[in-house]
């Protein structure tokens, strides 16, 4: 399997580094037998009565920082907390951070480097406890856009908003997840009022941003901490045992519903951290439909959703996706894929 296969051309211009507004507006490219151009608005109606809608209930924490480390200009992205004050995070330009060094938030708040590692990671410790850092957080942390968002602008109060879906409360999260941006809060009452919403929460990471660097059979995943409770298990059972379908919000809730999925058709309980790395030839267990944003060309993601749907399916829909100009990436438009062995 060649990672060349899973690229596809993308002029800039359809690279949205802004939703739409409003949000539910968005267009929807369906990816059934046929084809199809339609509005997240309608999403409901793709839902039968005996379906059930997944969501990630994490929310993201607005851990993109300024700083100053060697008198020059930092950027640091919290990505991992290993304790009470110490942190994984990426470091641009890291080069001109070095081990010892201390990195200045504000005249209270300030990290040292204790390791630099690969691709601009670095290990850094504060000078104050995981309470005293929320608090920093809270009061001067930004929005931790994707790299190529931050590279056009830069993280705004509207961010705040705009990069939060509707039902978030579980803080954890890096990075939003994404499929369920596209929800206000008259679509999502609608479904959960309907009995049709059920939730699990998988806090997402820095992976998600990880290209894939040569073979893709050596591709390592970061590891993410989710969480599948009881009722969300029993829920999914009886959806299925009445003929309903399990639709994922997402690229994120599926992932942790096939890390919990066994092979007997069952699903269990799940909390501790996940690393699948799902890819053409992988044998999903639980979810029959996706909904997902557009992702970007060879990436973890698009070969996800190439294994979900089929990849010459998915390098179809994508190519009618840019032709209809549709938006693409993390502020972009939605599509709604059906398992491969269902169309």
């Amino acid at each position: 399997m060649d990672l060349s296969q899973f690229d596809y051309l993308l002029p800039e211009q359809l690279i949205a580094d802004r939703p739409c507004s409003p949000r539910q507006a968005s267009r929807m490219l369906i990816g059934d037998t046929d084809i199809k151009d339609d509005k997240f608005i309608n999403f409901p109606k793709y839902i039968g009565e005996k379906d059930l809608v997944i969501i990630n209930s994490s929310k993201v924490i607005p851990i993109l920082l300024d700083g100053i480390g060697n008198n020059s200009e930092i950027s640091i992205t919290l990505h991992k907390e290993i304790d009470e004050s110490k942190w994984l995070a990426y470091a641009k330009p890291g080069k001109k951070l070095s081990i010892n060094r201390e990195i200045l938030f504000t005249d209270d708040v300030k990290a040292k480097v204790l390791d630099k590692m690969d691709y601009g990671e670095i290990k850094i410790e504060f000078n104050c406890n995981r309470e005293d850092i929320k608090n920093f957080l809270d009061k001067k942390g930004k929005m931790p856009l994707p790299p190529y968002i931050l590279k056009k602008r830069e993280s705004s109060k509207e961010d705040f908003t705009d990069y939060q879906t509707v039902y978030a409360k579980d803080e954890g999260s890096i990075a939003a997840p994404t499929a369920g941006l596209h929800f206000n809060k008259d679509i999502f009452h609608q479904l959960k009022n309907n009995n049709q919403i059920a939730e699990v929460t998988l806090h997402v990471g820095a992976g998600t941003f990880q290209p894939i660097r040569g073979n893709i059979n050596e591709h390592k995943m970061h590891s993410e901490h989710g969480i599948v409770s009881q009722e969300t298990v029993d829920r999914i059972l009886n959806c299925k045992k009445n003929g309903g379908k399990i639709i994922s919000v997402g690229t994120t809730t599926l992932r942790l519903l096939e890390t919990a999925s066994l092979d007997d058709g069952q699903i269990s309980t799940f909390k501790g951290d996940t690393d699948i790395f799902i890819k053409p030839g992988y044998n999903f267990k639980t979810v029959d439909m996706l909904l997902t944003n557009f992702h970007l060309p060879k990436s973890t993601l698009l070969l996800l959703v190439s294994a979900f749907t089929g990849k010459e399916k998915i390098m179809d829909l994508y190519r009618k996706a840019v032709d209809m100009k549709y938006r693409f990436y993390s502020y972009g438009d939605v599509s709604l894929l059906y398992k491969n062995d269902k169309i």
